[in-house]
């Protein structure tokens, strides 16, 4: 039964960091490559951020590149999102996903706000 639990959300600052968590079993954690998405209130669900299972490439959606990083340590299966210079349009809940599988976490709320 896989399980995807996300950790880390909160409320924070314009400016601020936040890293997210997300502590997944069963499955083979190291062989998928894994995502973060995140649906803002009244939008769809977005691709964040994605790390390939064995050699770590990562890729990111354009409006958070540069400020987000996406990491993993497969001997944890966890992966990680790392947050900076957050924004107002960064609220949102966020959630891990394994690529290829149909199973999502409950998410964790992140707002961004002074």
């Amino acid at each position: 039964q896989v399980q995807l639990v996300e950790s880390g959300g909160g409320l924070v600052q314009p400016g601020g960091s936040l890293r997210l968590s997300c502590a997944a079993s069963g499955f083979t954690f190291s062989t998928y490559d894994m995502m973060w998405y995140r649906q803002a209130p009244g939008k769809e669900r977005e691709l964040v951020a994605t790390i390939t299972g064995f050699l770590g490439s990562t890729n990111y959606a354009d409006s958070v590149k540069g400020r987000f990083t996406i990491s993993r340590d497969n001997a944890k299966n966890t992966v990680y999102l790392q947050m900076n210079r957050l924004k107002a349009e960064d609220t949102a809940v966020y959630y891990c996903k394994p690529g290829s599988l149909p199973d999502w976490g409950q998410g964790t709320q992140v707002t961004v706000s002074s």
